[in-house]
């Protein structure tokens, strides 16, 4: 569990490595407002689409091959965003970089593995709390490039990356999948949409017609896409919106990770202990409310940090909410379920930055992008009261049936 949490560190620096430096990027390439934010936003597109078929991959050979496969892997793109003098060369190698990103689908396969359905909340919590990496390169990416310049700073990173290969390698194994065992228990606990309608049970339907796969994917698409997305391009945001220096417009970005990542252990925690769609309804409610205060008040720092945290915190309770959900409702096929429900969280990081980048390259202010994310909280707000889960406890805690998302 710590050394995929660890790794996974290390990963998301990496693929997050061009978030805190893009102001200084744009002068060098004398980009647009929007090429900046389509700087930022390129990692995370390849990160988010490629964890469907590496969580397959986890299902089929495990956790352990896998992970150091794909830390190896990253000394490629690494290597070769250093040879890169043009901008279509260098987004060339930023999509091949995003497949950092994927380190999420396998680690939570990898672990998931070896817990029963009761205690995976708050393991899965804590494992993901490797999304701290992006906060990581927010405090350290600037310093690096000020000291050692853009290719010492891409050359310093291979090292942990090959340290975290090494360390998969030799001092993990992969359990024999436990869902084996638990997977009865799960099936007792839950309920799919099918059945309560009287259409026949899960296992009857092809995987991707499963409708607890895409809402969950769905609420993940903005609380999980909310984290990549505000992870990343704040830095762009306060310095653009608010002129702060970088170093201090990544340090406030750490923070809003820090908490956030913080926050996922204690929503898997929750999770474990009330109904997870709860949570989400109270997540959901505060984005909404906290999104249109931050969209009016934007030129306020008081009001920027004090949303921006607000925001951080119900976050972290609804990524943690949702990974609850996943190896609840396919405990025989956690990294699969994963891989697609992270993919779409992912993408929900992938268009922010771009939506954000084009409303103040055409209006001046970012005003118009908090506004589209109150509207899309109010839709997963509703479909969670219409759907009927918040009146349901945790499957993982109430013997008996439940209805599915």
């Amino acid at each position: 569990m710590y050394v995929s949490m660890v790794t996974m560190i290390v990963a998301f620096v990496v693929w997050s490595m061009i978030s805190p430096i893009a102001p200084q990027l744009q002068k060098q390439f004398g980009l647009t407002e929007f090429q900046k934010s389509l700087l930022v936003a390129t990692p995370v597109l390849l990160g988010s689409l490629f964890r469907i078929p590496i969580g397959m991959f986890t299902d089929r050979f495990g956790g352990r091959r896998v992970y150091t496969l794909l830390m190896l892997f990253l000394l490629v793109p690494l290597f070769g965003i250093t040879t890169a003098h043009t901008f279509p060369l260098f987004v060339f190698w930023e999509v091949l970089l995003g497949i950092a990103g994927t380190s999420f689908a396998v680690g939570i396969g990898h672990v998931s593995a070896w817990f029963p359905p009761k205690k995976q909340g708050l393991v899965l919590g804590i494992t993901a709390l490797g999304n701290v990496g992006t906060a990581v390169a927010g405090f350290t990416i600037p310093s690096l490039f000020l000291h050692l310049g853009f290719s010492g700073m891409a050359y310093a990173l291979m090292v942990p990356v090959v340290l975290s290969a090494l360390v998969l390698w030799f001092m993990t194994r992969d359990a024999r999948h436990y869902s084996a065992v638990s997977g009865a228990e799960a099936r007792d606990n839950v309920t799919p949409i099918s059945s309560l309608a009287g259409k026949g049970d899960q296992s009857s339907q092809p995987f991707w017609s499963v409708g607890q796969l895409w809402l969950l994917s769905f609420y993940y698409f903005i609380t999980f896409g909310g984290f990549v997305a505000f992870g990343n391009y704040l830095p762009t945001l306060l310095q653009g919106q608010l002129h702060l220096a970088p170093v201090d417009a990544g340090l406030r970005a750490a923070g809003f990770v820090l908490l956030a990542t913080a926050m996922r252990p204690i929503g898997g925690y929750l999770a474990d202990r009330v109904s997870p769609a709860s949570l989400l309804l109270i997540a959901f409610a505060v984005i909404g409310v906290g999104s249109v205060i931050w969209a009016y008040g934007i030129k306020s720092l008081f009001v920027t940090t004090a949303c921006a945290l607000l925001i951080a915190v119900v976050l972290g309770i609804g990524n943690g909410s949702v990974f609850k959900m996943v190896p609840q409702y396919f405990p025989t096929a956690t990294g699969k379920a994963t891989g697609i429900v992270g993919a779409l969280g992912g993408i929900g990081g992938f268009f922010p930055p771009l939506i954000m980048g084009a409303f103040r390259q055409n209006t001046g202010s970012f005003t118009g992008g908090f506004l589209l994310l109150t509207i899309v909280a109010a839709i997963a707000f509703v479909l969670i009261l219409f759907t009927g889960v918040r009146r349901n406890s945790n499957p993982s805690v109430r013997k008996g049936r439940v209805a599915a998302l």
